[in-house]
């Protein structure tokens, strides 16, 4: 098996990880079970399994700014890594500081997960790019790298979460969240889709011939 394909696996499951813990902190049942310290334990441990899938793919697609003569997919491909892994680490802080919230004082209201606006809006921006890339997939460094499924199933993804920060945020006048029900549903299907994707993702990679995964 190429070292490439190994990274790629890594990634994939790096993203399912992370999803999964997003996904399973979102279930209100959870929450009530768990407590606020443990949901923001899980919370935070899926931004980082976030950040290492991101950072193998942002090294896969080159640690560099694209030169002039990169082909438009691994341009867009590249800016699409770079500006997802930008969001992780502002989801790392989030998480983390939700988390120091939720220990502090755990009966406060928004102690604990509360979507990341500035990490959301970084994925949504990194999911259109990525959208763009896959139209010329065959130029990729790995058409591999990049799928329609899943580039698209992120794009929804990234939107719901955007959804989730919308309505988590604490309206100070009524110190109520402007919505709970979206809060938890925007987390709830914007980890699914990233799960499904990278779940898929894991598919293609393994069902590729070495010789395409190696490609580059």
């Amino acid at each position: 098996m190429s070292a490439r394909r190994v990274r790629l696996r890594r990634e994939a499951w790096g993203f399912a990880v992370g999803s999964t813990c997003f996904l399973v902190g979102a279930f209100p049942f959870y929450a009530e079970w768990a407590g606020p310290v443990v949901v923001g334990v899980t919370f935070f441990a899926g931004s980082i399994f976030f950040t290492l899938a991101a950072f193998i793919q942002l090294s896969l697609s080159g640690r560099h700014v694209p030169k002039r003569g990169t082909n438009q997919a691994d341009s867009w491909d590249w800016w699409a890594a770079a500006i997802q892994f930008v969001g992780t680490l502002l989801f790392n802080i989030s998480t983390a500081a939700a988390l120091a919230a939720a220990i502090a004082d755990p009966g406060r209201l928004g102690a604990g997960w509360r979507p990341d606006a500035w990490g959301s809006a970084a994925f949504l921006v990194s999911s259109m790019f990525a959208v763009v890339a896959t139209k010329d997939r065959g130029q990729l460094w790995d058409r591999d790298a990049r799928s329609w499924h899943g580039t698209w199933l992120n794009l929804v993804g990234s939107v719901a979460f955007g959804a989730s920060a919308i309505g988590a945020y604490v309206v100070p006048v009524t110190d109520s969240l402007v919505s709970a029900f979206w809060a938890n549903l925007g987390t709830l299907i914007g980890a699914l889709c990233f799960l499904v994707a990278a779940l898929l993702s894991r598919r293609v990679i393994d069902e590729a011939p070495d010789s395409l995964a190696s490609a580059g």
